[in-house]
């Protein structure tokens, strides 16, 4: 059987709502939909989607690199955004990071997400060659 390990961020939501920041299980790994939240709860990046999702994927690569993963192993990503007008920024800004890893992509306009300053959540599969 394959061992199953879950990566924690510390936050207080993680207990509450029965969840964790990461799993890995043999070779992949699955990261939570993340937020541009600091460790306190502040939303990062209050009406700039551009920075909001840099400080998600920078969490996003702790995450990865706490499962022993780096963002050159992501196959996927789906990018969740309260408004789909800004998607030039939000794709200029996940390219920097991602442009020649290129991994599957889904840009996705909801109609809100937890908080209502945050602009963008993101997930992200990895798979550890």
């Amino acid at each position: 059987m394959t061992q199953r390990q879950n990566i924690s961020s510390g936050g207080k939501w993680e207990a509450i709502i029965g969840y964790s920041r990461a799993v890995r299980v043999g070779n992949t790994i699955q990261v939570s939909g993340t937020v541009a939240a600091d460790d306190d709860g502040n939303t990062v990046g209050v009406g700039d989607p551009y920075e909001q999702v840099k400080y998600a994927l920078s969490k996003i690569e702790k995450a990865l690199q706490q499962a022993g993963a780096h963002m050159t192993d992501v196959v996927r990503t789906r990018i969740y955004v309260a408004n789909i007008d800004q998607w030039e920024e939000i794709g200029r800004a996940h390219g920097e990071i991602f442009g020649d890893i290129r991994p599957a992509t889904t840009l996705i306009e909801v109609s809100r997400l937890i908080g209502p300053e945050m602009l963008v959540e993101i997930e992200a599969e990895a798979i550890v060659s």
